[in-house]
């Protein structure tokens, strides 16, 4: 909202983890007009009840939300870029399949290639490169450490 000025109309697309970060977005942004599209790999979508809700809010606010496994089809025509951890806390001994199953949803500039032409990009962090690439992390287009910045005033 403090980037583009508002939030109706943006698509937001999230490329990993079907993790509880994911779904703190799906409850919330049909309600604020934003379209979402969604990428995970097989086995790591996002809970079903949720995307259920997901699914009624998105009908009740008309806004449009994808699923799909492709990171590009997620990515296209798509305001914000958003990852998270693919490895989070109680799941390290799941480090090697997760990065076997991620391989392909790195976010990078390629990715970025197919989103609007005012594509940014957030990451609650930390981040780890295998999630997003240095050239997009770094890039002026990420506003990961504003978003940090406004993460500590609500903590």
């Amino acid at each position: 909202q403090e980037h583009f000025g508002g939030l109706k109309g943006l698509t937001i697309a999230w490329i990993g983890d079907g993790n509880n970060v994911l779904q703190s977005f799906m409850t919330s942004a049909a309600k604020l007009g934003m379209h979402l599209r969604i990428a995970t790999p097989r086995g790591f979508e996002p809970d079903l009840r949720i995307t259920k809700i997901t699914e009624q809010n998105s009908k009740e606010y008309g806004t449009k939300l994808l699923l799909t496994t492709d990171p590009l089809e997620a990515a296209d025509r798509a305001n914000v870029l958003v990852t998270d951890t693919w490895i989070s806390m109680g799941q390290e001994e799941e480090k090697k399949e997760r990065l076997k199953a991620f391989q392909g949803y790195q976010i990078t500039m390629q990715t970025a290639k197919s989103a609007a032409s005012n594509w940014t990009f957030l990451h609650c962090l930390p981040r780890k490169p295998e999630e997003v690439d240095d050239e997009v992390f770094y890039s002026p287009r990420s506003l990961v450490f504003q978003e940090a910045e406004n993460r500590k005033w609500t903590i």
